[in-house]
């Protein structure tokens, strides 16, 4: 039995650290799209940076992206369309994801 709770254990942790890798992933991902959305509008320095963390917490709103794609799209207005903002999202992710892994090891 110890056996099978430990496994069960082993399951629930790995869980649990994908789920943190995914969120701070996430969150580097908007980070990184408010900075790419702030060089668009012409931001520069703190008022990039500002906007970027006001990217980061739209994502609070509701669960997905799609808060963090409406934050942007809006702010952008007709500097990008709909099929940039959003291959952006999937491209900085992957990017997100890179660091935050290569924080961990």
């Amino acid at each position: 039995m110890s056996t099978f709770n430990d496994r069960e254990n082993a399951f629930e942790n790995k869980y649990a650290h994908d789920e943190e890798m995914l969120f701070k992933a996430g969150a580097r991902r908007n980070k990184l799209l408010g900075l790419w959305a702030a060089d668009l509008m012409g931001k520069a320095g703190e008022a990039a940076a500002e906007y970027a963390r006001e990217v980061v917490k739209s994502d609070f709103e509701e669960a997905g992206d799609e808060d963090v794609y409406r934050k942007v799209s809006g702010d952008l207005g007709e500097k990008a369309n709909e099929a940039t903002v959003r291959s952006k999202m999937l491209e900085l992710m992957a990017e997100a994801k890179a660091q935050v892994m290569a924080e961990v090891k």
